[in-house]
């Protein structure tokens, strides 16, 4: 009886996951002779024996960490001198999958690192084909060690041996390194010199509970960390004294800090290991670190934190400050000695690796289930969606930027890069998209960017466009988080904070109806002044003013300290209307609540007002306000001055803040702010479901964070029977504005 055999082809996330090694083991269970080697970002698979269709049926399952797009069979050209199965040399090819995102250390590692019999013993770089670095460390496709920066590291016969071992869950793992011959890890004074320690990291550990301020290399580059005792401390470094920070904690620090659902739970532990945004249960613990209602919690998730948090063990240490060491909205520092240049007057000392980071990555921040940060763990994202035969990159807009590249059925969304407002951000978007691009074989048919013509990104789009030859389009902001959402009929929602409109204002409370290419504005917050443009956001009260400009709140302003000149110079500016731009911002209006409240006068972190008027009203009970709508060349619109005056006459009337009283009813009307803002932006959507017949309402936008407005909105939607939409795999906020805009992009052009 003649052998089966065949030529088997899989597509997607197919490298860096222990494919090959999987194959080979399936191949020897079920007595196939053949071959298997990376061609390009796929695996090759030639084979033959009386098994032939359980193997062909194993390789469709695959490893776990696999995402198989297809598996494709062939006849075998030739003959099929095979004796045995073995694993090739790879070899360039075709560029249809990605490399996966970096993981977390797996629990056999972290075994082997803390069991003194391990060879593995104590050593921070310690990985296997399920865990460990992937896309910060590739250089190139197909991926093998050459093509990575582990290339700089020869593995010792130790480590070849496992490598070549079948049986071990290290066959064919690209990262394998131990002691003897893979990456180090150093400590270093703040000056950059080498701190000749013989146990760098229970050194390092020593000096974090002595108090001292430590910046780290991770996987994507630095963190700066702390005890809580030094937070404020490194605060005041920073000039960042009110920012929330995220910690790192171990599991059982966590279940005592912070209420931790199912949910919640899984995503502390999953193989991503993101920051999850958790509340707290007690609202002034740790306030040194976070004055919400919530903090941003991670367990460890590389070798060297578990070292160092064991190492704190020893000094009843089981919690860190843990905060990126870039400057809020640039790139992830990932040279030590850029480190040492910038972070000389934050940093105490440095304990850092000698593995060359090529792709930055910063962490991943969760909340309810809704990704606030794609980055680490998560991205690179490969998402199925059929936008045509067309290659297409879309370059996000200003804020939370990140890239995306469609090819061949697939869109590829970057880690997150930050805000493209400096040179140096833009340069980190070119390069990402230069390596995304180049490990995706992208030829650019089409170019999409934000509709705001001075933005960098729309700049370097039309650059780019240029150069290549490349059809290059521009999609409104909020329509592009539309197209994120669903490509369905519906009604749209985009909540947020700014966006370049069709009418050269800033929009961001917005209703829409229609589909992708044609969604028209149907409602909005109502339009009002914005006095000093940017400095209205960075002074909320101003902000306060453009909506409700009359002598009560220049009142409230007087009462605050505002010298006569500085009230008659504001009242001016808004009468005569120089340098004040119209907007219907819904976090322009939750800044200027908060302003109202008095609890931010002014922003020294973005979307500070509004996150605290949230931390304010859940302790909160909201009441129900008369609403009053309009409607303006055609759109209905929701008057946010009414609402400002409603609030402003309750607060008028509340008790002194010091009492509990006063307190309580504080947080209550700020609870009564965000439910009623909540209500009418979905009354609006509802009414323009009911009137163009459409039965989905989806919401995006940064505010569909905050939890209250998403979930009154949500609530009210589906009371009327209209199916609530959100995207569960990109950011409601600006993190999914380059999808939306290749979404958009591939309909056009279809």
């Amino acid at each position: 009886m003649s052998e089966d055999c065949g030529t088997i082809r899989v597509r997607g996330i197919v490298q860096g996951v222990g494919f090959r090694p999987y194959v080979y083991a399936a191949a020897v269970a079920l007595n196939i002779r053949g071959t298997v080697k990376n061609i390009g970002s796929e695996v090759e698979i030639l084979a033959i024996g009386d098994h032939f269709d359980q193997f062909v049926a194993a390789i469709r399952h695959g490893p776990t960490r696999a995402v198989i797009d297809s598996v494709t069979v062939t006849p075998l050209i030739g003959p099929a001198p095979f004796n045995n199965f073995s694993i090739l040399t790879s070899s360039e090819g075709a560029r249809s999958g990605m490399i996966p995102p970096d993981i977390a250390i797996c629990d056999e590692c972290l075994a082997d690192i803390t069991n003194p019999e391990s060879r593995y013993y104590r050593y921070w770089a310690t990985s296997c084909v399920n865990c460990g670095p992937r896309y910060s460390i590739l250089d190139q496709l197909p991926y093998d060690r050459q093509r990575t920066t582990m290339d700089t590291f020869p593995v010792c016969e130790d480590c070849r041996a496992e490598y070549s071992n079948p049986a071990s869950r290290r066959h064919h793992a690209q990262t394998i390194a131990c002691p003897t011959c893979g990456p180090g890890v150093r400590l270093y004074d703040r000056n950059g010199d080498e701190i000749g320690e013989e146990e760098p990291i229970d050194e390092a550990a020593a000096r974090l509970a002595a108090g001292e301020i430590v910046a780290l290399k991770g996987i994507g580059g630095f963190h700066i960390a702390c005890t809580e005792a030094a937070a404020p401390q490194l605060k005041e470094r920073l000039g960042r004294t009110k920012q929330p920070f995220a910690v790192m904690v171990t599991p059982a620090r966590a279940d005592r800090i912070a209420q931790i659902n199912e949910g919640e739970q899984q995503a502390l532990t999953g193989i991503e290991h993101p920051i999850v945004v958790l509340v707290k249960r007690d609202r002034n613990a740790l306030k040194g670190i976070s004055n919400l209602h919530t903090i941003g919690c991670m367990l460890p998730y590389t070798g060297l934190h578990h070292l160092l948090f064991s190492a704190l063990a020893d000094h009843a240490t089981d919690l860190l400050v843990m905060t990126s060491a870039n400057m809020p909205g640039y790139p992830m520092i990932t040279d030590l000695s850029e480190a040492v240049t910038h972070l000389s007057g934050v940093a105490d000392c440095f304990l850092s690796h000698d593995r060359r980071i090529v792709n930055r990555c910063d962490d991943s921040v969760i909340r309810d289930g809704y990704l606030i940060r794609l980055s680490r763990g998560y991205a690179p994202l490969r998402t199925r969606i059929p936008l045509g035969d067309r290659c297409i990159l879309g370059v996000g807009a200003e804020l939370n930027v990140n890239a995306t590249i469609y090819r061949d059925g697939f869109a590829i969304t970057s880690p997150h890069i930050g805000n493209v407002r400096n040179p140096k951000t833009l340069q980190y978007l070119e390069q990402t998209i230069e390596t995304l691009g180049g490990l995706l074989g992208a030829e650019y048919d089409l170019i999409v960017h934000d509709l705001h013509p001075r933005f960098l990104s729309t700049r370097f789009a039309e650059r780019l466009g240029d150069e290549l030859g490349a059809e290059v389009i521009a999609v409104q902001h909020h329509r592009a988080h539309i197209a994120a959402t669903t490509q369905e009929p519906c009604v749209g929602i985009a909540i947020d904070g700014v966006g370049y409109g069709d009418d050269r204002t800033i929009w961001g409370g917005e209703i829409f109806a229609g589909e992708t290419l044609h969604l028209d504005r149907v409602g909005h917050l109502e339009s009002v002044s914005m006095p000093g443009g940017d400095l209205a956001t960075r002074f909320p009260e101003r902000m306060l003013y453009g909506l409700l400009p009359d002598d009560t709140v220049l009142d409230l302003l007087d009462e605050r300290g505002w010298s006569e000149v500085e009230r008659r110079a504001l009242q001016q500016q808004v009468a005569k209307q120089i340098n004040t731009p119209l907007t219907s911002s819904t976090g322009r209006v939750l800044d200027a609540m908060a302003a109202l409240l008095g609890i931010c006068r002014e922003r020294t972190y973005d979307g500070e007002p509004a996150m605290v008027l949230e931390s304010v009203a859940a302790e909160g009970t909201p009441h129900s306000w008369d609403l009053e709508y309009r409607t303006e060349d055609g759109a209905e619109v929701l008057s946010t001055r009414a609402l400002v005056r409603k609030a402003f006459n309750e607060y008028r009337s509340l008790d002194r803040p010091g009492t509990r009283s006063g307190q309580q009813q504080r947080a209550d009307l700020a609870a009564s702010i965000q439910f009623n803002l909540a209500r009418g932006i979905a009354g609006m959507a509802v009414r323009a479901a009911d009137e163009q017949g459409l039965s989905v309402v989806a919401l995006s936008g940064g505010v569909a964070i905050n939890a209250m407005i998403r979930e009154t909105i949500h609530t009210i939607v589906c009371k009327h029977g209209l199916t609530f939409r959100m995207n569960d795999r990109y950011p409601p906020g600006d993190g999914c504005v380059s999808f939306g805009q290749v979404v958009y992009g591939g309909k056009k052009m279809d």
